[in-house]
C-alpha cells in the first residue's frame, strides 16, 4: 500500500514512532504554549470569537508554555538515543491534544513548526471530553492546564498531572524529572494513615510494613518507561535524569520507600528525603524540566523558585478547580 503523500510531506522532518514501543507524551495546547490572552477570549466572548482570533492570528507563533521546555529536552533524549542507535524503537512520541477545533488549529501547527517542535500527531477533538482517545494513542503520561482533562485520564487508568502556567528558569539539555513518593510515584496509603493516626501513626504504620511493597502510585507507569529509557545509558553519560523529592523523613519512613523502589527495578539516581521541610530549595538546586507533586504547597514552593510544576490531583471526586497565585 502506498504511504499518504499528504501524511508524508507533514511528517518528513520527524522519525515515525512505532507505538507499541514508543512512550507516547500527549500534552494540550495550553501545557506547551503559553494561551492564557486566548483562553480569557474564549471564557469572555465566546467560541466564536476565539476561533476568528486564532485564525487573524495563525501566522503569528504562541509564546513558550510550562511544559515546553520539558518538550524540548525529551526531543533531546531522542537524538541522544538515535545517535547511539539509527534502528531504535523505544523513543518519545509527542502528540497534541487540543480541544481546538480545526478551524482554529492552523496556528497551533505553525507555532510547533515555527518552534521546531517534533510533534507526530495533532488532533483537533471538540469533544467534552477528549481524553476517551489516549488509550487509543498508547499514551503513556497526559498533561494539561485543564483540571476536569487530568482527573478524567487519571480514572482511565492514564498517568496524568495538571500543568500551571508560569514563568520559568531555562533547564539544561540533560531531561530531568522529578517525583514526590506518596500519592504521586506510590499508592496515597501512608497518607490515609496520617490523616487518621498522625505522624506516630504513619511512622509506626510504616516500620510494621518495611518489608512489603508500597501500592502503586498515578504515575508509576510513567516512571517505569522512563527508567527504561535512561538505562539505555551509562549513569555519567545518560540524557535523561530521575529524582525523588518526598517530605518522608529517611530514617523513620525512608527504608519501605527504597526497597520498593528496588522491588519495582525503577533506579532513581538521587533521593531526598526531606522530613517535611520546604522542597523549593532543592529543586532549584536541580533545575529539573518537570517536578510532579500531589500537594498544592509543594507546587507553589517550586513556582516560586521558577520550577516547571505539574500538579496529580489527590481528589478528582471534587469539582473545585485547584488554584496557585502566579
Amino acid at each position: 500500500m502506498m504511504a499518504d503523500p499528504e501524511s508524508t510531506i507533514i511528517n518528513s522532518s520527524v522519525k515515525q514512532k512505532d507505538p507499541k514501543e514508543a512512550l507516547v507524551i500527549a500534552v494540550t495546547t495550553r501545557a506547551i504554549f503559553n494561551l492564557e490572552k486566548e483562553h480569557e477570549i474564549f471564557l469572555t466572548k465566546g467560541k466564536d470569537e476565539y476561533v476568528k482570533h486564532q485564525q487573524a492570528n495563525e501566522n503569528n507563533p504562541l509564546e513558550q508554555g510550562t511544559a515546553f521546555a520539558f518538550i524540548q529536552a525529551v526531543q533531546f533524549v531522542n537524538k541522544r538515543l538515535l545517535e547511539r542507535n539509527p534502528e531504535e524503537k523505544r523513543l518519545f512520541d509527542v502528540i497534541v491534544l487540543s480541544n481546538n477545533s480545526p478551524e482554529s488549529g492552523m496556528r497551533i501547527i505553525n507555532s510547533a513548526k515555527q518552534h521546531g517542535l517534533e510533534i507526530s500527531k495533532f488532533c483537533f477533538v471538540s469533544d467534552e471530553d477528549s481524553t476517551q482517545y489516549l488509550k487509543t494513542h498508547n499514551v503513556k503520561l497526559f498533561l494539561s492546564a485543564d483540571r476536569k482533562d487530568v482527573c478524567n485520564a487519571l480514572q482511565r487508568g492514564i498517568s496524568a498531572a495538571l500543568i500551571f502556567q508560569q514563568e520559568i528558569q531555562a533547564p539544561t539539555n540533560q531531561l530531568r524529572v522529578v517525583f514526590d513518593g506518596d500519592a504521586v510515584l506510590f499508592s496515597d496509603e501512608t497518607d490515609r494513615v496520617f490523616r487518621e493516626k498522625g505522624l506516630e501513626g504513619a511512622i509506626a504504620y510504616e516500620k510494621s510494613m518495611e518489608s512489603v511493597p508500597m501500592g502503586e502510585g498515578p504515575l508509576k507507569t510513567f516512571a517505569l518507561h522512563l527508567g527504561k529509557m535512561r538505562n539505555k545509558f551509562d549513569r555519567e553519560e545518560s540524557p535523561v535524569r530521575t529524582y525523588l523529592v518526598t517530605a518522608r523523613s529517611g530514617r523513620d519512613m525512608g527504608i519501605r520507600a527504597i526497597k520498593t523502589l528496588r522491588e519495582w527495578g525503577l533506579v532513581i539516581d538521587e533521593a531526598f528525603f526531606m522530613d517535611g521541610a520546604p522542597k523549593g530549595p532543592i529543586l532549584s538546586m536541580i533545575q529539573p524540566h518537570i517536578f510532579f507533586d500531589d500537594g498544592l504547597h509543594n507546587i507553589q514552593g517550586a513556582v516560586d523558585v521558577g520550577v516547571p510544576s505539574a500538579l496529580v490531583p489527590c481528589d478528582c471526586s471534587k469539582d473545585g478547580k485547584a488554584h496557585i497565585t502566579m
